[in-house]
């Protein structure tokens, strides 16, 4: 279906986003806000926060935050089209009945068209596994003692052996070979023509946090190579930021997640009861991942295969969590391989016996380190220590790092004080002593910069949308062509049409984006916590020295793009200095 800018609106507009939420979470209204504890991840002090003036929610600790769309998108997994039909019939607004025609999937975008050709090829794979030429494909998933509400529940398929059977499907669908291609499921050969990119293969759709197949993981049936084949990357798949069985962890009660290293892993798991397992997508772990991860919980219990490769992905894991702000816990297998096989084997109450004995990441790590040194000759161990003095020196709170000298200690039976001075001693000789000496690099204050005119850009914004006053005074000064390109500038430049038009209304703003990482990066742009500022004129001192950031960041960007030949453009980055000369004199009232 598809729907114009003025039905969604009509559908938005009648329906307040604190009347909807509140049917969800308990709000308590703290000055023109209303707060409570985010239901996206797990807290004990509410941080979300519900505007009835901007008609938007944003948590302050895991970021999430969008209109009344978005949360019930985030919420009840619903597809746009879910969410505006639910909220139309509660305002009582009729939707129009039309068709999916050729015209509305051209004016449809790209993720849209490539997310509906991988629900119908879920869908063909789940029928083709209950039919006759799937037989032997579910008999294995019996053979692994997969019940049918589970392979139900995964939308487990099969995709046949003939190697263009979901090709002449999806054509018959109608849907361009370049769509489908796009979509990651054919292959285009010179030589051979098209043909599927799975074929005898049982296939696991992949889906994102709310439900939307994105791209699928297929085992052989037969002796082929690869035994497990993943989706390439596209437009909506992106294996470094999604995680298989997120849709359902995270709605799990439990206030930590398990990290598996395959699909029949995490299905096992969640079969037993075990409701928040999750596994990266044929992939090591990744900070992107472990982003994703921090917007549910603050805790992962590695559950990785207990061979030598799932310890070394166990240990280039916990790093990766911990840089995030994620502990990290380690669950040993033995003396089985996975989780799949122990669960089989031990029963879920012997694996909730070894989540409740899972090893801290840290000392997992040192663990392994001993299989390294001879720990029954003096070199050995002196060696040994050294290296752990050199890993405690990686803890940068002094808090943390004398805890965690103080564990060692206990574990080694070695002195505190002696492992804290060779700690010391090992800081010094690696020059992390003194740490703001530290030569920063050219990169890292490169880097600083960009995230700190990012930043006044976000404070900037959120002041625009809250007070008319400061635009009216500002926008000969500052213009959307000032912001950073991209989201950043698409945003300012509908702000200020806004206010052109005299409707100002930043929920609006959010129909202009489809896909929930930008509703959640939109939101915080209009969202950006503005330090305690306790008088007016401090407010108006630090929002004019983030006025002028905003102007002088943008001359610098437009002088280094400027081409030396460029009179015109010369011109206007004149005007534009002693347009910023005049801004520096002019006083921003705040009412």
């Amino acid at each position: 279906m598809y729907y114009s800018d003025e039905i969604v609106e009509e559908v938005r507009a009648k329906n307040d986003i604190v009347d909807v939420i509140s049917g969800y979470v308990k709000l308590q209204k703290k000055g023109s806000s209303y707060f409570g504890l985010c239901p996206f991840h797990n807290e004990k002090s509410p941080s979300f926060s519900v505007s009835r003036q901007k008609q938007m929610y944003y948590c302050f600790g895991c970021g999430a935050g969008g209109n009344v769309f978005t949360f019930l998108m985030e919420y009840e997994n619903y597809s746009f089209v879910e969410a505006l039909k639910y909220l139309a019939d509660r305002a009582g607004v009729s939707l129009p009945e039309q068709e999916y025609s050729k015209e509305a999937k051209a004016r449809a975008d790209l993720k849209g068209v490539l997310l509906e050709i991988n629900k119908a090829a879920a869908q063909y794979f789940y029928v083709q596994l209950k039919s006759e030429h799937g037989a032997q494909a579910l008999d294995y998933l019996k053979r692994r003692e997969l019940d049918d509400e589970t392979i139900k529940g995964f939308g487990l398929g099969y995709s046949n052996k003939y190697s263009d059977d979901l090709y002449r499907y999806l054509k018959s669908k109608g849907y361009a070979d370049e769509m489908i291609a796009k979509a990651g499921l054919i292959t285009v050969d010179e030589k051979k023509g098209v043909y599927d990119k799975f074929w005898n293969r049982v296939m696991f759709p992949i889906m994102d946090a709310n439900n939307r197949v994105i791209g699928f993981g297929g085992r052989v049936m037969g002796d082929a190579k690869p035994k497990y084949l993943n989706s390439p990357e596209t437009v909506i798949f992106d294996k470094s930021r999604n995680l298989y069985g997120l849709n359902r962890a995270r709605s799990s009660r439990r206030p930590y997640f398990l990290l598996c290293e395959g699909y029949m892993d995490v299905i096992s798991l969640h079969q037993a009861g075990f409701t928040n397992a999750v596994a990266s997508l044929g992939t090591a772990l990744t900070p992107g991942h472990a982003s994703l991860i921090k917007r549910y919980v603050q805790e992962v219990y590695l559950t990785y295969d207990s061979d030598e490769a799932g310890t070394k992905a166990a240990l280039r894991a916990v790093p990766i969590l911990k840089n995030v702000g994620i502990s990290a816990r380690v669950i040993r297998m033995d003396p089985y391989k996975d989780p799949d096989e122990f669960i089989k084997n031990l029963g879920a109450e012997a694996f909730e016996e070894r989540i409740q004995k899972a090893r801290n990441g840290f000392m997992f790590s040192l663990e392994i380190l001993e299989r390294s040194y001879d720990m029954h000759s003096p070199e050995g161990k002196t060696g040994f220590m050294r290296e752990a003095a050199r890993r405690l020196t990686e803890f940068e709170e002094e808090i943390e790092r004398n805890n965690y000298i103080e564990a060692v200690a206990s574990s080694y039976h070695v002195g505190y004080e002696d492992l804290r001075k060779l700690v010391t001693k090992m800081a010094i000789q690696q020059g992390l002593a003194k740490p703001v000496e530290r030569p920063k690099t050219t990169q890292n204050r490169e880097k600083g910069k960009e995230d700190g005119i990012l930043k006044s850009q976000k404070i900037l914004l959120t002041w625009l949308i809250e007070d008319e006053a400061i635009f009216r005074q500002i926008e000969r000064y500052i213009t959307p062509e000032d912001f950073s390109e991209g989201l950043y500038r698409k945003v300012a430049e509908l702000v200020y049409e806004q206010y052109r038009e005299h409707t100002v209304n930043p929920a609006q703003i959010m129909n202009h984006f489809t896909d929930e990482e930008e509703h959640r990066e939109v939101a915080g742009l209009f969202h950006t916590k503005i330090k305690e500022l306790t008088t007016v004129k401090e407010q108006e001192k630090a929002l004019m020295e983030t006025v002028v950031r905003v102007k002088s960041h943008s001359i610098e960007e437009a002088t280094r793009h400027l081409d030396a030949t460029d009179i015109s453009g010369l011109q206007r980055l004149m005007d534009a200095k002693r347009k910023l000369q005049d801004l520096q004199k002019l006083h921003i009232s705040i009412n």
